[in-house]
């Protein structure tokens, strides 16, 4: 079966709008040649900035446009996607509804406080299928545990509950699903708030600022990030740990949409913020996510790669020369940055090292891989431009949804 390439949907989310190739250049603010050669089949990728800017031109959303995968790899009999989009989307939560029957016989609050625990570091294993079957219960027992609790044990149950929602949210971004992934962060916010935690209300910004990057918002993703950094601005010499992760957090999350803006001066400047910030708190767990000065460094190289016209690939080669991948503690984050790095070894012409270390990537994170829409962009124009049959590319490819008989 054919797949349908980036240039197929281009076209036919351009005639469906009736405009010419030439009035889909202007509104995009792209080169015509661009759109020609894309929809012809000469090319079958373009930098994101590009495609990001194609999409607001014609009107849809960047993640339908670069034709992401939806799905999980694993079906479950106890839950998957649609499963966590109804306990995302929960229907009983609504104003005016007659809610179904409660949840009988809830479970204990430590042990479902242990199960967000599990369920967070499967997370950043990668291992999406499984979660997806679990999470939605998890879900809808967290309202049960919250129902029954009171007084600071209620505080805690909704704080852990808010990084339940943080998790679904991840999760729906990942599988493609980034209007689940908007509700979820709503629910994790408003979960903060009953957990009184200020903190836990900036990692939902933090979380929102991601999906709004995902959703190619990127002005946004910035200004959100970037205001509640400010309002969260902790003294640095009296600051706890957790203070400056969440903060750090949050100039980072801002840092790679203003990046991707073409604001590199803005982007460094947020990062030498969380750098700072890094160096003070030291390595820190908590909020269901990690903040250290190699999380920095990671960025660096990811926000030397961004931007239409301003990518700095030899930066991010030089940046990454000074990280120690071991270093990294989640399995997840180790494998993005060194997606990073194979989209930086190709710009530089190292098409072999690049080739080599999206197999290395590939072999310790597969299911996660097929989820990445720069893996596939990355190995497009590998495709494009290989001179000699690559039978190790081609596999890939075909691995990852890329049609290697373009």
């Amino acid at each position: 079966m054919t797949q349908r390439t980036i240039g197929d949907r281009i076209q036919c989310l351009r005639e469906f709008r009736d405009l010419t190739q030439e009035q889909l250049a202007q509104r995009a603010g792209v080169s015509v040649d661009t759109i020609r050669k894309l929809e012809q089949g000469q090319r079958h990728s373009a930098r994101i900035t590009t495609l990001r800017a194609l999409a607001r031109a014609l009107d849809v959303e960047l993640h339908r446009l670069l034709g992401q995968a939806t799905v999980t790899q694993t079906l479950s009999d106890d839950g998957g996607l649609l499963a966590l989009r109804d306990a995302i989307q929960d229907i009983n939560a609504l104003p005016g509804v007659l809610a179904d029957d409660q949840i009988e016989d809830p479970p204990a609050a430590d042990a479902w406080v242990g199960s967000v625990k599990d369920a967070t570091d499967l997370y950043w294993k990668g291992g999406y299928s499984e979660l997806s079957g679990t999470l939605p219960l998890l879900l809808r027992d967290g309202h049960a545990v919250a129902r029954d609790a009171t007084g600071s044990a209620a505080e805690r149950v909704w704080g852990q509950l808010a990084l339940a929602y943080q998790l679904a949210a991840c999760l729906a971004t990942q599988a493609g699903h980034p209007d689940w992934a908007f509700a979820a962060v709503e629910r994790q916010l408003a979960a903060a708030v009953r957990a009184s935690d200020p903190l836990m209300e900036g990692m939902g910004v933090s979380t929102l600022s991601w999906v709004l990057l995902r959703q190619g918002r990127w002005e946004q993703a910035q200004r959100v990030a970037e205001r509640k950094a400010d309002a969260l601005e902790p003294p640095m010499r009296r600051a706890t740990p957790k203070q400056l992760a969440v903060y750090g957090n949050l100039l980072i999350a801002a840092a790679t949409p203003a990046a991707r803006r073409d604001q590199r001066a803005e982007a460094k400047d947020l990062l030498n913020l969380a750098e700072t910030a890094a160096t003070r708190s030291g390595p820190v767990r908590a909020y269901g996510s990690a903040f250290s000065l190699v999380d920095v460094k990671t960025q660096q190289v990811n926000v030397a790669l961004a931007g239409r016209d301003t990518a700095e690939p030899e930066t991010a080669i030089e940046v990454a020369g000074t990280i120690d991948v071991g270093s990294i503690s989640r399995p997840v984050h180790s494998a993005a940055y060194r997606l990073d790095v194979a989209q930086a070894r190709y710009q530089t012409g190292d098409g072999e090292g690049a080739l080599e270390m999206l197999l290395e990537v590939e072999g310790d994170q597969p299911e996660w891989i097929r989820y990445q829409t720069l893996a596939a962009a990355t190995v497009r124009e590998m495709l494009e431009a290989e001179r000699r049959r690559s039978t190790p590319l081609r596999a890939l490819a075909g691995r990852l949804g890329v049609d290697p008989a373009m």
